[in-house]
């Protein structure tokens, strides 16, 4: 296993689009200008599946299983943040990781991620069927 004790770092710079006020799409919801808690939660899944990367075959690719998060901090418009995924090990097949957020002012999320390896093929052809 390549992954043991090994961490990824991704730094991004939130944008409007980023914004809790940017996802409503009623003209009626009234939500902050404020790093939304969703992509927070992107990000997070991004991190951890770049760490993931030495882990796939051809053909396959990592998918989010599960999230268990806490956002504790709003982080505004312009502002830079660093997630930082550590992989933790393995329950069966799914790897998991510690996932945690941090702004200028400190720690502004955290939390606990799950990610399975899938054939790529496979996982579009279920996803093609399930809806017809």
């Amino acid at each position: 296993m390549l992954l043991k004790n090994k961490t990824e770092k991704y730094i991004y710079k939130v944008q409007t689009s980023d914004l809790a006020k940017s996802l409503s799409t009623d003209p009626n919801d009234d939500f902050p200008e404020v790093f939304a808690t969703s992509r927070m939660i992107a990000i997070m899944e991004l991190t951890a599946a770049r760490l993931m990367k030495s882990e796939l075959k051809e053909g396959e690719l990592s998918v989010g299983v599960n999230v268990n998060v806490t956002h504790v901090a709003a982080t505004t418009n312009n502002q830079e943040v660093t997630v930082i995924a550590t992989f933790t090990g393995m329950q069966g097949k799914l790897y998991e990781f510690n996932v945690e957020m941090f702004d200028k002012g400190g720690k502004a999320g955290f939390g606990a991620h799950t990610r399975a390896i899938v054939e790529t093929q496979r996982l579009i052809d279920g996803a093609n069927n399930r809806c017809k």
